[in-house]
């Protein structure tokens, strides 16, 4: 008798990870569930991946015997049959020699993909806000840009983009917990950062013209890196003014001032 604990994002993905390794049916297991998933705060915060159990049955015996009664675990939450009756609705995504030699080169684990993860996050929180969207992926070579469709954006994106920025901080992290190498997302919504550039551009051609009229310089409220990489990238060959950054975060401020 075989039996093998597997870990997986839900206990369906683990009873198939399972199966594959043991190159096993389901009528040829039985299915004790150790640990319920659990998603936690935003996807964060007090994660926990499913933890089964598999044991594989010893072919029966050619002499009478009385079937043997396995007790039911009390910690168990679901029986070793709705386990595996819930499981034969869903098709396994590799089996066999393929899945043994993937498992086995990632330890045993569940390789889960941090941009589908990230992408699979924004949807729910989307849909939490009461939003039905969609989101393409596209990606670069400094980044990849999940951009949102869908309606009523606004509260995705919120005032001058915080909401935005703040569900862009929070994918990031997301996205970064489950891959293997650093990953940069920028979340956009019906085209709000090139719509917002060009308005910080604008601004800051305005407010340059007031430091040299006024000479005194301005200090600009507080902006994310992102917006405050902006306004310096446009006013940095300027021939009269300068800029630098002031405070700390998240309260930084850009100021703008004559140079000497």
């Amino acid at each position: 008798m075989i039996t093998l604990i597997v870990s997986g994002k839900t206990i369906e993905d683990a009873v198939q990870k399972g199966l594959a390794q043991l190159e096993a049916t389901k009528d040829q297991v039985t299915v004790r569930v150790i640990d319920q998933p659990s998603r936690g705060l935003f996807g964060l915060i007090g994660v926990r991946a499913a933890k089964v159990e598999l044991t594989l049955q010893e072919a029966p015996a050619t002499t009478k015997a009385q079937p043997a009664v396995r007790k039911a675990d009390p910690s168990a939450h679901l029986s070793s049959v709705s386990v595996v009756d819930s499981v034969s609705a869903h098709k396994p995504q590799q089996t066999g020699k393929h899945a043994h030699e993937e498992a086995a080169s990632n330890g045993g684990s569940l390789h889960i993909d941090g941009i589908e993860e990230a992408k699979q996050f924004v949807l729910d929180v989307a849909r939490s806000m009461g939003l039905e969207v969609e989101i393409h992926v596209d990606k670069r070579k400094d980044n990849i840009m999940f951009d949102i469709a869908g309606s009523d954006l606004g509260l995705i994106i919120g005032r001058r983009g915080q909401t935005l920025d703040s569900l862009q901080y929070l994918t990031n992290l997301v996205a970064n917990r489950y891959s293997d190498h650093h990953l940069r997302i920028v979340l956009d919504a019906e085209q709000f950062r090139e719509r917002r550039k060009q308005t910080l551009e604008s601004l800051s051609e305005r407010l340059a013209n007031k430091v040299i009229r006024t000479r005194k310089e301005l200090m600009l409220e507080p902006m994310s890196p992102q917006e405050r990489k902006i306004i310096h990238a446009k006013l940095q060959d300027h021939p009269k003014v300068k800029t630098y950054s002031k405070g700390e975060e998240p309260n930084r401020r850009i100021v703008i001032t004559l140079k000497s």
